[in-house]
């Protein structure tokens, strides 16, 4: 299925397993990721309950390195459809790479029981162990509650008054 597709195909009709355009994702230029994510954009727009297009789009934002839209996408994911196990495999990935392993294992343990078949089954206990090796290997755990905001501003707060300081020294 290409993707001019998703605009035009019935939601009944759309894959289980997420559309994705490019076999390495390392190495997708800058503004062709942004059209996908634009043209995914539009079609979560044109059909609001497909997990399937929402986890499609979450995985765009995290390709462009847009955190907190990525998590906003695969939380809608699998609020539109608790059962839906790439939305919760790719919502515990997501958690992994930001390195909040308690939030990460409890999200693919849900991706563990939502699995339909041996080899969705097999993807998500591969995620899981990666995760509990990480755990074990004393990888610092948190939990990520939200915004950055304050922290940002305090910091910059900061910077300014040293600047500050030494221009007028």
């Amino acid at each position: 299925m290409s993707t001019l597709a998703l605009t035009t195909t019935p939601v009944a009709h759309l894959q289980r397993i997420p559309l994705v355009p490019w076999r390495d994702p390392q190495s997708v230029p800058p503004e062709e990721l942004a059209g996908h994510i634009a043209r995914l954009e539009q079609a979560c727009l044109q059909h609001p309950e497909s997990a399937d297009l929402r986890t499609c789009l979450g995985m765009a934002y995290a390709m462009n390195y847009d955190v907190y839209k990525s998590m906003d996408a695969l939380e809608a994911a699998v609020a539109i459809e608790p059962d839906h196990f790439w939305g919760q495999l790719k919502y515990g990935e997501l958690h992994y790479r930001l390195r909040a392993l308690l939030k990460a294992e409890r999200e693919t343990l849900k991706a563990v029981e939502v699995a339909r078949n041996p080899w969705e089954l097999s993807v998500a206990r591969k995620q899981l162990q990666e995760i509990r090796k990480a755990n074990r290997e004393s990888t610092r755990n948190f939990e990520w509650h939200g915004s950055l905001v304050r922290a940002s501003l305090v910091f910059g707060a900061m910077a300014a008054a040293v600047v500050a300081a030494f221009v007028w020294l």
